[in-house]
């Protein structure tokens, strides 16, 4: 499996002939809603080239579900599986009908190239947030999404090893800090811990934050080697 942070919570999971796109923002469109929200580091447009075979958003934010960025994947192609939350699929269906969009809401599953996806609980100010877990090369992988500490969280996953579990830091737009990242983590018994949604938007040094030696801090647009 190769595993690629895109910055923000956006990740490129390869495995097989199966890529997987979660959640990326490779534009500066939240700088011209919020002035805040410039990017502190650029993107790689190299990566806005790549056609994915399954595209998951999870939830409806400019920085989970950016049109400047969806329109790479989306607009002069066919045949992506679009796995997306409620809100984000009432949106991302204007890229016409040449893609599967698929509703995947809390407790949907969905399987693609031997892959089953799962869609598990998030409490995150888009009612229809989740998180996303899936099992390839023998290992499972929980991409949380934006999400807070919560119990229902918790209650929604299935009873499975969690060998890695990549999960926001920045503690801020309904999010959880590094403390309670790190409290959720050690509840799941994560194998592996990859903060994410830290560094863009913000001058978080997740280096500086996060001395457990299961984590593994990502830099963008590099391998994450687990």
């Amino acid at each position: 499996m190769k595993i690629t942070w895109l910055g923000q919570a956006g990740f490129l999971f390869e495995t097989g002939n199966v890529r997987i796109i979660i959640d990326p923002y490779l534009s500066d469109s939240c700088h011209k809603v919020n002035p805040l929200s410039y990017r502190r580091f650029p993107a790689d447009e190299a990566y806005l080239s790549i056609r994915p075979d399954v595209l998951i958003l999870t939830h409806e934010h400019l920085d989970h579900t950016d049109p400047e960025t969806l329109n790479h994947y989306l607009k002069n192609s066919e045949g992506v599986l679009v796995l997306a939350s409620g809100n984000a699929w009432q949106k991302v269906r204007a890229y016409g009908p040449s893609h599967n969009y698929v509703m995947f809401n809390d407790g949907t599953e969905f399987t693609f190239g031997g892959i089953t996806f799962k869609a598990v609980y998030a409490e995150h100010s888009d009612d229809k947030a989740i998180g996303v877990i899936f099992s390839a090369e023998g290992k499972n992988y929980y991409i949380t999404g934006d999400t807070l500490y919560n119990k229902k969280v918790f209650e929604s996953l299935p009873d499975i090893s969690i060998d890695a579990v990549f999960l926001p830091i920045n503690g801020k737009g309904n999010n959880m800090n590094y403390e309670d990242a790190m409290r959720f983590a050690d509840r799941i018994g994560a194998g592996k811990i990859v903060p994410c949604h830290f560094g863009l938007f913000d001058s978080i040094d997740a280096k500086k934050l996060i001395d457990a030696p299961c984590a593994v801090i990502p830099i963008p647009f590099e391998e994450i080697i687990l």
